[in-house]
């Protein structure tokens, strides 16, 4: 019997790196915006492109993972993070188009997300552990931990050394996929331990109702996610006219503690809460969060909305996956893949959406914000579809 717990460390190692990619960009917007005089719509691209190129990563790594194999592929997402980071730092200066020179960073960077966010779950589905929704949760309240960090780290080194200094941060960033490429190679892999032959055939995969709900509950998920996370710091910052400092501190971080905790409640008492109870009352909770960021007229409210709204989708992703892996036996690598492209894509199209309707009518990030309350609402009908589709196939099963 292998001992995986240094796979599993490398695993959650790996989602905190997964939150770099995403969540450390975003704190820089102003700074791209004032430094080298890219609009707010293009500010928006860079997210499309980041949670596009991943989501391009999901859709083609889902029939190649199994042919390379787990290990190769996660040293390659390392090594995408680690120099997609390092590029940020030096494209926008070398190349005649700032705004290109990010791009391709994140691009670079992106790919390596992609297959981080593929590889981590099916790695700790596969890893021989008591609970495996606990540990699901756990391996995404890291993901939050992860972004806490970033925000708070990132918030410290420009309150001391200036956001001018940007660059070294991204270096220093890029250090930690680097470490976790040295340990991965030392960890052992599940994939020689656990067999396919029960694996579903793509086809057979891709024709069932209740799969394609689980897709929309996926992208449901990430856009109800990312349309606040994506633009917690701005929204601070521009739209609540606070510091800086303030605006991360009160904004993202705040934002990502409680999706953490909420992640780490299940994580530790998941055996004894109803999944389904948790996903319809934090999806409920999200769309009351939506409602208090974008119609509240005082800064503190719109806050305090960021945080409800962490707290209401914390669940929302690993939950889904938990209940993919119970309802769909057999989905393999290839399921968790379409998911994570299916929750990429709504991490792609929430922000997305927020920023193109603010953009609209003229930056005003709270109409955005309150355009967005569609992906709360299609998220709890595709909950009660869900249910409809279980229960209808559990009674056809007795006799």
């Amino acid at each position: 019997m292998k001992n995986y717990n240094k796979t599993l460390f490398a695993c959650f190692t790996g989602y905190i790196i997964q939150a770099i990619i995403n969540n450390f960009a975003p704190l820089l917007f102003l700074t791209f915006q004032s430094s080298y005089g890219i609009p707010l719509s293009q500010i928006t691209l860079l997210v499309t492109f980041n949670f596009g190129i991943q989501l391009v990563i999901d859709l083609l790594s889902a029939g190649l993972i199994d042919k390379i194999g787990y290990q190769h592929s996660m040293l390659a997402a390392h090594v995408f993070c680690a120099a997609g980071l390092l590029f940020m730092t030096v494209l926008p200066e070398i190349l005649p188009d700032a705004f290109a020179g990010l791009l391709l960073s994140i691009t670079v960077y992106a790919v390596g997300g992609g297959l981080l966010e593929v590889l981590a779950s099916p790695i700790v589905e596969n890893c021989p552990t008591d609970n495996k929704e606990k540990a699901m949760s756990l391996l995404h309240s890291f993901y939050c931990w992860g972004h806490v960090g970033v925000v708070l780290l990132s918030t410290l080194f420009f309150k001391i050394f200036g956001i001018g200094n940007w660059k070294v941060l991204t270096v220093i960033w890029a250090l930690l996929p680097i470490l976790n490429f040295i340990l991965f190679l030392k960890a052992p892999f599940p994939e020689a331990d656990s067999g396919k032959e029960n694996s579903l055939p793509v086809k057979n995969l891709v024709t069932q109702r209740l799969f394609w709900i689980l897709m929309l509950l996926m992208l449901c998920a990430g856009a109800c996610e990312q349309a606040v996370s994506q633009w917690a710091s701005t929204f601070a910052e521009k739209g609540l006219g606070i510091s800086k400092t303030a605006g991360d501190l009160a904004g993202p971080m705040l934002f990502a503690i409680l999706m953490g905790t909420a992640r780490l409640i299940y994580g530790k008492w998941g055996d004894k809460i109803n999944l389904n109870q948790f996903m319809r009352l934090s999806g409920f909770l999200c769309l009351f969060s939506y409602l208090i960021i974008s119609l509240s007229p005082h800064p503190v409210f719109g806050l305090l909305g960021c945080g409800i709204c962490g707290l209401s989708v914390g669940i929302l992703w690993p939950g889904t996956f938990s209940m993919a892996a119970a309802n769909i036996r057999g989905g393999g690598t290839a399921m968790f893949a379409f998911l994570a492209l299916a929750g990429d894509l709504g991490c792609m199209s929430g922000p997305t959406f927020v920023g193109f309707v603010s953009g609209a009518f003229g930056d005003n990030l709270k109409i955005g914000i309150f355009a967005a309350v569609i992906f709360p609402l299609l998220l709890l009908a595709g909950l009660y579809a869900k249910n409809a589709v279980v229960k209808k196939l559990t009674n056809s099963k007795l006799p």
